[in-house]
């Protein structure tokens, strides 16, 4: 054979075999390469059909700040409520390129049909208003337990500081927290509800917590006092209170609006306003206080300072939080003093104090001020990652309880069920 015959030969038998190979690769059988699933895995435990994820352990994140204080204050309240367990919510910090952050969790069964109706009824509850699943370890859940201890003995140390010495400047970023976390905690606001636009943003937490503070000195008052009536009475919302609250009077006056009218007598609207919830009669009240006031009002930001004729319908919440301190200012000096008893007499009347209102603000005064007096101790402290713990160890490990005092007030976050009633 030619030479030019051997080399087609060649070429012929190498393009033949690449076909085959070819041929091969594309036919032979091998084992497919499927990716694993995230997904449970259907099954019979006890008798009973699970459905656990492919993981030791699984936990769901509720939470994610970059504010310590909120992040502590939702911790405390999730913790609190009897559909949580409270072993079963962590909190945890991480350090980030532009600030801490900080992580709220739950451990939650690792069975698909518990877990995601667990978490759906929390969110319905607005409990917890995002969730995402998380597949851990004992180890990593151990880790994160021991970050929570830390989180929950610091905020329980005590702490030299007082409320009464702080500057206002130090004490607005952690009263503007405490304000917005209770009105996001309101069950009137919570996502899809008739009041949701009405929620407090940032800055509008930061404006009231400003208010609140400056007419808490110009007037005197126990911060942790006036904090806990605002909670009580309206979770600082300005939500309208009962149309339906009436009232009798001799004569009508400006402003009033009539409903019915008897000899000598009519009735007329007196339902309440505003985030310290004033009836519009005790609103009258409260400005002919201030028209008899010999205090300086110009040591008031100008927002703050009430007009010399009261408008009803017009009376913004700057000036409705100076009312209100006003109202408790002339309580306290009739009462020598004593807080609880004119607390009680914000919510009832002078002549009908009611101390079950009383002991209600007591226990968020009492919440506040925890909070707020250690908020700077624990900014101090840095959360710092602690060193491995054996998993025998750290089983029977749980953060430290909250005191009573600190769980029936979360529990409690509704507003109250009657105004208040001013009446002199």
């Amino acid at each position: 054979m030619s030479t030019p015959g051997k080399l087609v030969g060649v070429f012929a038998l190498c393009a033949a075999m690449s076909l085959s190979a070819a041929v091969a690769y594309r036919t032979w059988p091998r084992a497919l390469q499927m990716p694993s699933r995230a997904y449970p895995s259907p099954g019979l435990e006890n008798g009973k059909l699970t459905a656990p994820f492919p993981a030791p352990s699984l936990l769901a994140e509720v939470g994610s700040f970059d504010n310590e204080l909120s992040a502590y204050l939702w911790f405390d309240y999730v913790r609190s409520r009897r559909s949580a367990v409270q072993n079963q919510v962590l909190i945890t910090s991480e350090e980030t390129s532009a600030a801490p952050a900080y992580h709220l969790y739950l451990i939650v069964p690792n069975d698909a049909l518990r877990a995601v109706p667990y978490i759906a009824n929390l969110k319905a509850r607005g409990i917890v208003r995002t969730s995402a699943l998380i597949f851990s370890n004992p180890h990593d859940v151990a880790y994160r337990r021991d970050q929570t201890a830390l989180f929950v003995a610091a905020y329980q140390r005590a702490v030299p500081h007082k409320l009464e010495n702080a500057s206002a400047d130090d004490l607005l970023p952690s009263v503007a927290t405490f304000v917005m976390f209770k009105s996001n905690t309101d069950p009137r606001v919570l996502p899809g509800s008739k009041h949701e636009s009405r929620n407090l943003g940032a800055e509008q937490a930061t404006e009231l917590a400003a208010d609140i503070i400056a007419v808490a000195r110009f007037y005197n008052l126990p911060l942790d006092a006036f904090l806990g009536i605002g909670a009580m009475e309206n979770n600082y919302l300005d939500i309208q209170g009962d149309l339906r609250l009436t009232v009798w009077k001799k004569k009508a006056q400006k402003d009033d609006i009539i409903l019915k009218r008897r000899r000598h007598r009519v009735l007329v609207s007196n339902y309440s306003v505003g985030p310290w919830q004033i009836t519009r009669e005790t609103l009258r009240y409260a400005h002919g206080l201030y028209l008899r006031d010999r205090r300086d009002y110009s040591q008031l930001p100008a927002r703050l300072r009430p007009p010399r004729t009261l408008e009803l319908d017009l009376t913004d919440t700057h000036v409705l939080t100076t009312y209100a301190g006003l109202l408790l200012r002339e309580l306290l000096d009739r009462f020598d003093g004593d807080v609880q008893k004119a607390v009680g007499a914000y919510n009832g009347g002078p002549r009908r104090p009611n101390p079950q209102y009383a002991a209600g603000v007591n226990l968020v005064a009492v919440y506040a001020r925890n909070i707020l007096e250690r908020l700077s101790a624990v900014n101090r402290q840095a959360v710092a990652r602690p060193e491995p713990v054996e998993e025998a160890e750290t089983a029977a490990q749980q953060p430290p309880s909250v005191p009573d005092t600190e769980r029936t007030l979360t529990t409690a976050d509704g507003p109250k069920t009657t105004p208040s009633d001013h009446s002199y």
